[in-house]
């Protein structure tokens, strides 16, 4: 993907006097939160020195939630366990959902620098780990607020109902899902519109990159329990190994992506964890598997649950085990849709968004990997609320640069030494949440 910033606002003088008011708008909404910035700043260094774990942010929700209620907004705590959902009501119009996500990593932050973490927690299992931003919900919350701000010194020049959600658990792809059936969309009013932001490491900072459709793909945590039974490592025909038939699985698996899905179509069964025994020469009586299944469309994705459980299931009877103490399978643990832009809105944001930023700063989002995001739940529900989802670079050019002449790599999300340049990423997130919500619910 190549970028170029060589051009800057100032080309929109070659245009019509329409594209020279919207400059002088450009200018103004940029330079108005420029000045903002140290306000933000100082919030995005007390939120990434203090994380917390999904279903447990719950200093974070009352930060967040102090913010917006000094700016005017209705805000409800505890949606969706430990969410918060802020409401302004600015006339008749539409309805804008705009979500961040709260939750940190448990991850030890290595990252070195000066506001680093050092928080330890204790997590829903009753563990203390230690807790680190590491994925950048650091930034989305800071994003959420400075868009807040700017909206608030703006309400002439907009009208409807603005719904910031505060998003627990997101790491756990559980959040969204929890605030939905706790019925957000039956106690607040229904959006329009959902709008969501992601910043990214691997992303030069300050750039927009998004695309219509799929943005991310669906994720599935499933469990496997192989029932085996115990005897003396000694004496195995008197047993049934369940890490001989757990390991058979784990073989059998990978042919459902490599002979039941088409090559066109991607996917992925990653078994991560694997867990039986005490002893080397006891053979236990049960293995647990752990799994990730990714797509990217939902029939792929029904297709690899139901031949997961195929697979355990009938390599448990090929190992002679009855038909009551076969692999049992438990799907969707946690699970979230595929995330898909609606192409429609965001044909009308790229326009929007094409026409504000320099040329150069708006790319199109090539898909890498098989990442999952939970902001699905909230444009996928019955009828659909049309989404658009879009990503902020967050790492400065001069450390891709320094990269590739040897210098140190660019750490990647969940790492322990994970950082984004915060001022570039949470001044452009705001710009680009600013000129969205202008657009949905402009006058």
């Amino acid at each position: 993907m190549k970028h170029s910033f060589t051009k800057t606002i100032a080309a929109l003088s070659l245009l019509a006097s329409t594209s020279l008011g919207a400059a002088a708008d450009n200018h103004s909404i940029k330079d108005a939160i420029a000045k903002d910035y140290d306000y933000l700043e100082d919030l995005f260094v007390y939120l990434h020195k203090n994380p917390e774990l999904s279903f447990r942010e719950n200093e974070t929700a009352e930060r967040l939630s102090k913010e917006l209620s000094a700016l005017g907004f209705d805000v409800t705590t505890g949606v969706g366990r430990t969410g918060l959902v802020a409401m302004m009501k600015n006339g008749d119009g539409p309805t804008l959902l705009i979500r961040a996500d709260m939750d940190g990593l448990p991850v030890e932050e290595a990252s070195g620098l000066p506001y680093a973490s050092t928080k330890r927690q204790v997590n829903l299992d009753g563990v203390e780990m230690p807790v680190m931003h590491a994925c950048g919900h650091d930034m989305h919350m800071t994003g959420l607020v400075g868009t807040a701000r700017q909206l608030v010194a703006m309400k002439d020049k907009w009208q409807g109902t603005l719904l910031l959600v505060g998003q627990p658990a997101e790491e756990t792809i559980s959040g969204a899902k929890a605030m939905i059936e706790d019925g957000i969309y039956e106690r607040f009013p229904r959006p329009d519109y959902a709008v969501a932001l992601h910043v990214a490491a691997q992303a030069p900072a300050g750039m927009i990159v998004y695309k219509p459709g799929i943005m991310y793909s669906s994720s599935d945590s499933v469990r496997i329990t192989v029932h085996g039974v115990g005897t003396h490592g000694a004496s195995p025909h008197l047993g049934k190994d369940p890490i001989v038939i757990g390991s058979q699985i784990v073989n059998a698996l990978q042919t459902l992506v490599a002979r039941e899905i088409s090559p066109l179509s991607p996917g992925v069964v990653t078994v991560g964890t694997f867990h039986a025994g005490t002893k080397n020469n006891i053979i236990s009586d049960e293995a647990v598997l752990t799994l990730t299944v990714r797509s990217n469309d939902e029939e792929v994705r029904h297709k690899l649950l139901a031949g997961i459980k195929r697979v355990a299931e009938n390599t448990g009877r090929v190992a002679g085990l009855p038909e009551d103490k076969l692999p049992t399978v438990e799907l969707s643990i946690e699970s979230t849709p595929t995330t898909v832009n609606d192409k429609a809105l965001t044909s009308r944001l790229d326009n929007v968004l094409r026409e504000h930023f320099p040329e150069g700063q708006v790319a199109r989002y090539e898909q890498k990997n098989m990442g999952a995001e939970d902001f699905a739940y909230f444009s996928q529900v019955d009828p659909a609320v049309p989404g658009f989802y879009f990503i902020v670079g967050g790492t400065p050019m001069e450390a891709f640069e320094a990269e590739k002449n040897g210098g140190p790599a660019v750490a990647g999300h969940h790492s322990p030494l994970f950082k984004i340049a915060p001022e570039p990423s949470v001044k452009a997130g705001v710009e680009a949440m600013t000129v969205i919500a202008l657009d949905l619910l402009g006058k």
